[in-house]
């Protein structure tokens, strides 16, 4: 079976890493797959097995690419951009990649669009298209559409009165290679002992909102609860977090990490994981977590029920708002015996998304298409 996978970039995000764990994870014997970008490069490119082809279109990204794409018709961009034929073609991300694979007029090729996003508006969900009407137009030529979390499809179903066939698909997570790299050392920085060590991982920008991580931050301090806070990534937003850590006096207790390709042995030598997001699809770094066996804190996001349990079984989801998420926290490091109970709770939850679980999902999808 020939399949390709179009998405813009293999750069540092959750959607381009959950990429290649998939691709790398399908078998070989039965998939013959393509990873096509938009634009070349990107770290996660790297990661790729030998055995996976890939394409891009053009070398760089360039700027407002998404709205010269819209001058062009979907079936104009396809035959532009794929060249071959293909049993099967995958967007694996909303907006552009999607109006691109909706212009085939193959009949013997199967169509998959996969959502990792909220699309509650039709504003959110035109993104990439000339209007909603286009993008609905676009999304109904799928055959299949799957979503990465019961949210995430709820949205979409509501927003576009979908429907044709459509399921969630949780993101496949690499458990081994996560559990090995969780257990190397960490020689860059010494964590406190006699403190509580919280990190979270992601784009540092503004739908992550850590900057109500360093308000929380300052927030347990004056409590008396000792803290000391990292964030792995990188982003427009960390100037300005900065210029707060620094006008409280908080810089020798709050830090920035940068993007490394091994967040793993961080989040596991760390007490506590806390995810302050304002959205999010179906967070591959709270899964990581689950899996290293780190306790979370997160706010209610998309996936995040489905992860922790809908009473907190498996960690706490608080209401998303500042004030919510620091009770939350508060009460994990307070509570006696809470974050030893919750390291327990994790091992359990971790296998359920083990990779052998999520990519025989969708294999299973895709041979039944």
């Amino acid at each position: 079976m020939k399949i390709v996978f179009l998405i813009p970039t293999l750069s540092h995000g959750g959607a381009e890493k959950v990429l290649v764990n998939l691709v790398n994870n399908l078998d070989k014997n039965k998939y013959d797959i393509t990873v096509q970008t938009l634009f070349d490069g990107g770290v996660n490119k790297q990661y790729l097995k030998p055995h996976i082809k890939t394409k891009t279109v053009f070398k760089k990204v360039f700027p407002a690419n998404s709205y010269l794409f819209a001058l062009f018709s979907p079936k104009f961009l396809y035959k532009c951009f794929i060249k071959e034929h293909y049993d099967i073609i995958v967007s694996y991300l909303e907006g552009p990649t999607a109006r691109i694979v909706s212009g085939c007029t193959d009949e013997n090729t199967k169509l998959v669009s996969w959502i990792h996003c909220k699309m509650d508006t039709e504003k959110a969900a035109s993104v990439g298209f000339r209007s909603f009407k286009e993008a609905k137009k676009c999304y109904n030529k799928f055959d299949y559409t799957a979503c990465v979390s019961q949210w995430v499809k709820n949205w979409f179903v509501d927003t576009f009165d979908f429907k044709k066939p459509i399921g969630v698909l949780y993101n496949t997570i690499e458990t081994d290679e996560i559990i090995t790299k969780s257990n190397e050392s960490i020689d860059d920085i010494t964590l406190d002992e006699d403190v509580y060590n919280i990190i979270s991982v992601g784009k540092v920008i503004a739908v992550k909102a850590f900057m109500r991580l360093a308000h929380i931050h300052k927030r347990l301090l004056d409590d008396g609860i000792k803290n000391h806070i990292y964030i792995l990534g990188v982003g427009d937003e960390q100037s300005k977090i900065e210029k707060y850590i620094a006008e409280n006096n908080l810089t020798d207790t709050f830090t920035f990490l940068g993007y490394n390709t091994n967040p793993y042995k961080y989040v596991k030598a760390c007490d506590l994981y806390v995810c302050s997001s304002l959205s999010e699809g179906f967070s591959t770094s709270v899964t990581e977590s689950l899996i290293v066996r780190t306790p979370v804190v997160t706010t209610l996001c998309s996936g995040m029920q489905e992860m922790l349990g809908e009473n907190d079984e498996y960690g706490i989801v608080t209401e998303n708002n500042e004030d919510a998420l620091y009770e939350g926290v508060k009460k994990m490091l307070t509570t006696p015996n809470m974050l030893e109970d919750y390291s327990q709770k994790t091992l359990e939850r971790g296998k359920y998304f083990s990779t052998e679980k999520t990519t025989k999902a969708v294999e299973d999808m895709l041979l039944n298409l």
